[in-house]
């Protein structure tokens, strides 16, 4: 499969993605757990721009033993995106939605070569 360059290595970080323009399609680029990812910055809920919202990490509810909430907490370990839209949770490592882990965004495998970054397309 052919390779398009993206951006730079440095132009990504851990904390926003970087959102790319190739060929009339954004593509959200962001590093996580020292990796670099990259999904089409189309919700498939309603198409709004995913890559573009809060990213925060998993909220764990504890619950007593009538199912009460209790307290809440993040685990970092597990970062989301969450769609600016409408609220729509993904994981960053996988684009699998929180909600039904069929749903996914449309990842590109990502190239990290000579401080640029690349995607099969």
């Amino acid at each position: 499969m052919p390779e398009k360059l993206l951006c730079a290595s440095s132009d990504v970080s851990e904390t926003t993605a970087k959102i790319c323009e190739l060929e009339g399609v954004e593509i959200g680029v962001i590093r996580h757990k020292g990796t670099v990812v990259a999904y089409r910055n189309v919700c498939p809920h309603q198409g709004g721009p995913v890559c573009e919202g809060l990213k925060m990490p998993k909220v764990c509810v504890e619950f007593d033993e009538e199912r009460r909430p209790l307290k809440q907490s993040f685990d970092t370990d597990e970062m989301h995106f969450v769609c600016p839209w409408h609220g729509w949770e993904f994981k960053i490592e996988t684009g699998e939605a929180l909600g039904d882990p069929k749903i996914r965004l449309n990842r590109y495998k990502v190239i990290e070569r000579d401080e640029n970054i690349y995607v099969e397309v």
